[in-house]
């Protein structure tokens, strides 16, 4: 039998292989760094003008060429997606994709891309991009249509957001030919930010927001599920929660991904929101990832949370047999953003993040181990 050549296991030449991110935020900052920056103007309490972060990250690490090309903020990921090739790819986008001036007053922050900046998603191969999150309508309703329609007029999937609640419930469904369907929801949690009044209703957009994290909850999610998985499909559910710094997991939050697994048919839990990567759990052979960290942002030359590295990501290739949905096997590519661009991790920042898994999977049986070309790669307890 064929061996995977990243470890011992034995290849399932029907195994599906994911790439999952934590957030990318391609707006405010970057989005002046692009070939075409929307108008400077936001409405944060300490800064007004988005080239502000520009300034920020130069004075802090050099200049950035500009305008970045849509390929150059990817940098060399695009190189390991391409060594990888995994059957989907998914991200959390976590901006408003739009030309709107409606902003949402009094939330303090305001994320925006313009939409001819668009083709910067396209640049990565973008198959789902999940919005339910807290910023998808930092630019109002009319922000968020547009972004959904900018979306879908890139053929990028997308879940978790839209003009009604069923719209935002309906999830991205991707068909891995010759293999299965992979049918990605998206949630987010008021822990995460999220204001109440963001959630769609029968009547109003919005995106797809978990009242709490409770049984009934999961069976509202079980009955979601229901409604599209058929026998054999692979489901996602991606969920913004938590908070932006620190690494505890709630009880709340573990029995809920235990509970989306047991009770409504997940198969793995993409969890983001937190600035810095979270604890891996494999709970009855299925992936729990509790914070993915960010992947692409605008931070740099911001201080306040050095300690917890948010220049630091990772790059998540999850490989899931298509029958059952376990997990095969996940390895891990170290990154760091530097200068707006996705760069790959040195040495020692990679054991700085093996070392952080490490200590925080303790909990639930897994560990991590850096490989060649500084690749993490996953272990755990059956």
């Amino acid at each position: 039998m064929l061996r995977d050549a990243t470890n011992t296991t034995p290849v399932n030449l029907m195994a599906v292989t994911i790439f999952l991110c934590g957030d990318v935020m391609t707006g405010r900052g970057i989005d002046q760094a692009l070939p075409f920056p929307s108008p400077p103007r936001i409405y944060e309490p300490y800064v007004t003008d988005a080239r502000e972060y520009v300034q920020l990250a130069e004075t802090a690490f050099g200049r950035i060429p500009k305008p970045m090309t849509f390929a150059a903020v990817w940098g060399d990921s695009l190189a390991e997606l391409d060594r990888q090739a995994p059957d989907l790819r998914v991200i959390n986008l976590e901006t408003a994709v739009t030309a709107s001036e409606d902003y949402w007053q009094g939330k303090g922050i305001n994320y925006r891309m313009n939409p001819a900046n668009a083709p910067v998603l396209s640049a990565a191969g973008v198959d789902v991009a999940v919005l339910a999150n807290n910023h998808v309508l930092d630019w109002g309703y009319s922000g968020l249509a547009e972004t959904v329609t900018t979306l879908t007029n890139r053929n990028i999937g997308h879940a978790g957001a839209g003009k009604n609640r069923n719209e935002a419930e309906a999830p991205a469904i991707v068909d891995v030919k010759g293999k299965t369907r992979v049918i990605v929801f998206s949630f987010a949690a008021t822990t995460s930010g999220v204001p109440d009044v963001w959630a769609a209703t029968d009547n109003r957009p919005g995106v797809n927001l978990l009242p709490d994290l409770s049984i009934d909850t999961i069976r509202s999610v079980r009955e979601q599920i229901g409604r599209v998985k058929k026998r054999g499909d692979i489901v996602i559910a991606s969920i913004h929660w938590g908070s932006n710094w620190g690494y505890d997991i709630s009880d709340d939050e573990m029995r809920f991904s235990h509970g989306l697994i047991d009770e409504a048919g997940v198969d793995v839990i993409h969890g983001h929101s937190s600035h810095h990567v979270k604890a891996i759990e494999v709970y009855r052979g299925k992936l729990v990832l509790y914070g993915c960290g960010d992947f692409l942002n605008d931070y740099e030359g911001i201080g306040g949370h050095e300690p917890f590295r948010a220049d630091l990501g990772l790059m998540y290739f999850v490989r899931v047999d298509s029958v059952t949905g376990r997990l095969l096997s996940l390895n891990m590519t170290p990154t760091q953003v530097r200068h707006f661009r996705v760069n790959r991790a040195s040495r020692t920042d990679a054991a700085w993040i093996a070392a952080i898994l490490n200590r925080e999977g303790k909990r639930y049986g897994t560990a991590v181990t850096v490989a060649d070309e500084n690749r993490l790669l996953l272990t755990w307890k059956e």
